[in-house]
């Protein structure tokens, strides 16, 4: 019985033994898990800390930020004065525009008016093939009247000379469309062009179109001076009205004078014209002649003289007969064909 006690002692602390070994071992496991816990979030925390005072430290980005670009504004109409002194509002855009005797203008700066300047049906034959299917309205009695002139719906009007505003009409043309009105626009062609270039949101193209001009100009000075320095030239107009000598103010003249730089002969020195008969051709010191002929053999008559037939530059074969309209017109593009003229006459004999 003893023994059986014994062993049943020995069983039971056998038990108690195997208890508790799994108890100590449940509690490792358990204290481990815990360790290992506090270590990961530990070091979550260390990870975090470190990506927080990264973040901070890091510079900014050098990258450019793109901010998205905002809409132009639009255009809007504007108030601006004339050289008359009238207050002129400009539309926000033309787009039908009517500037008679300004088409050379117009088309310098890429614009096609509504309609065009007309003597009976003729208008600038120099800008024809630029203006091809442009209707054309008659100035040999006087402007159009409004009414033929709201046919064509223009919504801006520019007049070439304050002459073109007089007798009510420019009252009567501002009801159609605003209405600027030039002093004299042919006066100064570039500033005239710059005026036009604003007025209709050209000026960027009136800008170039004066530059490139004048490059044209200082091509071609160069070149005549090489065998015309100090050379003088008459610029001859055989009109229906009378035959004149042209100035240095305007139209030709203002290219070949001040700008190409050929003399001027002294009864034009001060002027800027002097009529010219039979008497006063010995008086016409030249060196070279244009003759501008407007109608066919209105300069036959004086040039069949023996008068004519004795000035040295008849007599040297440097008289060059011309096309009138360029001649005569007031615009970058006549000023082209009038450069173009002269160089061609005095460089290539």
């Amino acid at each position: 019985m003893f023994q059986q006690r014994k062993k049943s002692v020995h069983r039971s602390g056998a038990r108690t033994f195997c208890s508790t070994r799994i108890l100590m071992s449940l509690v490792l496991i358990l204290m481990t898990g815990l360790l290992a816990a506090c270590g990961s979030g530990s070091e979550s925390g260390e990870n975090r800390k470190e990506q927080q005072t990264a973040e901070a430290t890091t510079p900014a980005s050098t990258e450019t930020v793109v901010e998205e670009e905002q809409p132009a504004e639009k255009a809007s109409e504007r108030t601006v004065q004339d050289e008359l002194g009238h207050d002129v509002v400009v539309p926000a855009k033309v787009e039908r525009v009517f500037a008679p005797y300004l088409e050379d203008s117009l088309l310098t700066l890429g614009v096609k008016p509504v309609a065009q300047w007309a003597a009976g049906t003729q208008g600038h034959v120099y800008l024809q093939d630029q203006l091809s299917g442009v209707p054309t309205l008659d100035f040999s009695s006087g402007l159009p009247s409004p009414e033929a002139l709201m046919a064509y719906n223009p919504d801006f009007i520019i007049l070439h000379t304050a002459n073109y505003a007089e007798n009510g009409v420019y009252e009567s043309y501002s009801k159609i469309a605003p209405t600027y009105v030039f002093n004299n626009a042919s006066g100064d062609v570039e500033k005239s062009l710059e005026i036009i270039g604003d007025l209709l949101g050209k000026t960027a193209e009136a800008k170039q179109a004066i530059e490139t001009y004048h490059a044209k100009v200082n091509a071609a000075k160069a070149e005549i001076s090489k065998v015309a320095e100090g050379k003088k030239a008459a610029i001859i107009r055989f009109a229906p009205r009378g035959i004149s000598m042209m100035g240095g103010n305007y139209f030709s003249g203002y290219v070949v004078y001040q700008q190409l730089g050929l003399g001027k002969p002294a009864l034009v020195e001060t002027e800027n014209s002097a009529i010219v008969s039979t008497e006063v051709l010995p008086e016409i010191d030249a060196d070279y002649i244009f003759t501008v002929e407007q109608g066919v053999g209105s300069m036959k008559e004086m040039t069949d003289t023996a008068v004519w037939k004795s000035m040295p530059a008849v007599k040297d074969g440097k008289v060059y007969n011309v096309d009138p309209a360029p001649w005569l017109g007031s615009g970058l593009i006549a000023y082209g064909h009038v450069i173009d003229d002269t160089l061609k006459a005095i460089t290539q004999q």
